[in-house]
C-alpha cells in the first residue's frame, strides 16, 4: 500500500505539472497572437472623451476581445479574471483599461450579440460568442454539405469532438453554443436536433 505522504506528493506533482502545462500552452498561443497596433498605443487604454474617437476606440477593443478569445478558443468571460489578463493589461506599457472601460467594451459586445451575462444583475461572468450562432450554423452546414451528410444522423459528440470534424473551426465547440448553432439550422429547415438511444444528436436535411 502506498503511504499517504507519497500519494499527496504525487498529487501535488501532478497538479504542478498541469498548471505548468496550462501556462506554457497559453504562452505559446499568445506568442502567435497578432496584437493590433493600438495595443501598443498608450491612449488606447484610456476611454477617450471625444464621442467619435471613443466610437472608433470601442470598435477596436471589441475586435481585439473577439480575436483574443478566438485565438484561445475561449467561450466565456470572467470580469474578475480579465482585469489583470494580458488582454486588458499591457505590462510592457504599464497600462491597463479601467474596470469602467472594460464594462463599456463588454456592453458594446453585448449589444452586438457576442456576450450574454449569466447573471445580468452582477455582470461578473458571461458567455462569449466570437462567432454568432448563425455564423456557426452556416459553417457547420457548409461542412455537412461538403461531406454529403444530408439525411444523415450523428451525435453532438461526433459532430464537435469526432475524428471527422478534426481540423474544422467548430471542432471542440462547447455544447451550449453548438446547440444554439444547430437551432438556427433547425429554424431554417436544414436540421433537426433529436434524442436517440440516450444520446443527443442531429439530423441534417
Amino acid at each position: 500500500m502506498v503511504p499517504k505522504e507519497n500519494q499527496m506528493t504525487d498529487f501535488q506533482d501532478t497538479l504542478e505539472w498541469f498548471f505548468l502545462y496550462f501556462i506554457l500552452s497559453f504562452s505559446l498561443a499568445m506568442a502567435d497572437f497578432a496584437w493590433p497596433w493600438q495595443y501598443n498605443f498608450p491612449p488606447f487604454f484610456t476611454i477617450q472623451p471625444n464621442l467619435e474617437t471613443r466610437k472608433k476606440q470601442l470598435e477596436a477593443w471589441c475586435a481585439l476581445v473577439l480575436d483574443y478569445h478566438r485565438q484561445n478558443k475561449s467561450y466565456s468571460v470572467d470580469v474578475t479574471e480579465i482585469q489583470s489578463a494580458p488582454l486588458f493589461c499591457n505590462k510592457k506599457l504599464d497600462r491597463k483599461l479601467s474596470i469602467e472601460g472594460i464594462y463599456m467594451v463588454l456592453e458594446e459586445l453585448r449589444k452586438q450579440g457576442h456576450i450574454e451575462w449569466k447573471d445580468p444583475k452582477t455582470k461578473k461572468q458571461g458567455l462569449l460568442m466570437w462567432r454568432t450562432p448563425e455564423e456557426w450554423g452556416k459553417l457547420i452546414y457548409s461542412w455537412v454539405s461538403s461531406k454529403s451528410m444530408q439525411n444523415s444522423v450523428c451525435t453532438l459528440y461526433e459532430l464537435s469532438e469526432g475524428e471527422d470534424s478534426e481540423g474544422t473551426e467548430f471542432h471542440g465547440l462547447e455544447k451550449w453554443l453548438l446547440l444554439r448553432a444547430l437551432q438556427t439550422l433547425q429554424d431554417q429547415g436544414k436540421a433537426e436536433v433529436i434524442n436517440f438511444d440516450g444520446n443527443e444528436g442531429v439530423k441534417f436535411f
